[in-house]
């Protein structure tokens, strides 16, 4: 199988790289190329649908695994053409390639597209209503995805992290190290997710894919690890990890506030819970332990910090 991987650069990117190897014929892209590239990068800006359409044609991939994304959420306010050109409009050529040559796409979107203001997990089959302009140019990709008609599955997920690129985690920890004390929002809640166990979900679809049973399963599917939390207290956790563990030598003290303290340009879903009971009936994907998988990114920082 050849596979197509774009946003290799990014935090799920990264982790689907030797997963996805071990898969097939693995051709990898970003518009950056790091220093641990192999031989299988191509660095594409992926802005630019020539250069997308033309890779496609020359790799002829029988999957895309597109993890690309413009996920700066609040200057997607500013710049929304930005923001469309790579969460609709990528996404949509990559869908309508895929439904002439008979690939598949697997592709990744957000609790954005939903506007918070549940009290239940979000399913699948509730209506999106996104309140920013990231939120409604994810959802634009998901549509396009949709109305393609190719063999496809989206995988909605929220609040990912890891031990490398940008995300709360690494914040909450480079604040730590500078502030004895911390505001922390706490009306805002997500399942916390792991962009390892994000990859790991991802090739369980693609190997059920390849048995004849699960061929036709395709649509949106929503998948993130097993525990809800506000941001007040994924960082109490976080804090409480990493002093355990050594990483820092204590947590800052810790008050939680409303979001309105912190006011931004893109308004964020106050409740951005997931149900995945579908991709579990689907795929038999079972959301992961979070408390396990905080452990393991928070072990990676260690080993880091002493090499």
């Amino acid at each position: 199988m050849k596979i197509l991987l774009t946003g290799a650069a990014g935090q799920l990117g990264r982790e689907l790289i030797p997963l996805l190897g071990a898969r097939g014929q693995l051709v990898v892209t970003d518009r950056i190329t790091p220093n641990t590239a192999g031989e299988n990068w191509v660095e594409m800006d992926i802005s630019s649908g020539e250069s997308t359409e033309g890779l496609l044609r020359h790799f002829d991939p029988d999957l895309i695994v597109n993890a690309a994304a413009y996920t700066a959420v609040d200057a997607a306010e500013a710049e929304p053409e930005t923001a469309f050109e790579i969460n609709a409009k990528l996404p949509d050529r990559m869908a309508r390639w895929a439904k002439q040559h008979d690939a598949r796409l697997l592709h990744y979107s957000t609790d954005y597209v939903f506007d918070g203001k549940s009290a239940e997990p979000y399913r699948e089959t509730d209506a999106p209503d996104p309140q920013s302009v990231y939120g409604q140019s994810k959802l634009a990709g998901e549509l396009a995805i949709k109305a393609s008609g190719c063999s496809h599955a989206v995988l909605r997920t929220s609040w990912v992290y890891s031990s490398h690129g940008k995300n709360f985690v690494l914040s909450m920890l480079d604040l730590a190290r500078k502030n004895p004390a911390l505001k922390i929002v706490d009306d805002q809640r997500g399942c916390p997710t792991w962009a390892g166990n994000l990859a790991l979900a991802s090739c369980k679809v693609i190997a059920k894919w390849q048995q004849r049973d699960f061929a036709n399963l395709k649509g949106v599917f929503h998948y993130c690890d097993d525990r809800s939390l506000s941001w007040y207290e994924f960082a109490r956790l976080i804090f409480g990890f990493a002093v355990k563990s050594g990483l820092i030598e204590s947590g800052p003290d810790l008050t939680a506030v409303p979001s309105e303290e912190f006011p931004q340009a893109a308004q964020r879903p106050n409740w951005s819970v997931l149900d995945t009971h579908r991709i579990g009936a689907g795929f038999g994907i079972k959301p992961a332990s979070f408390n396990q998988s905080l452990q393991v990114v928070i072990d990676e920082l260690v080993k880091k910090d002493r090499s």
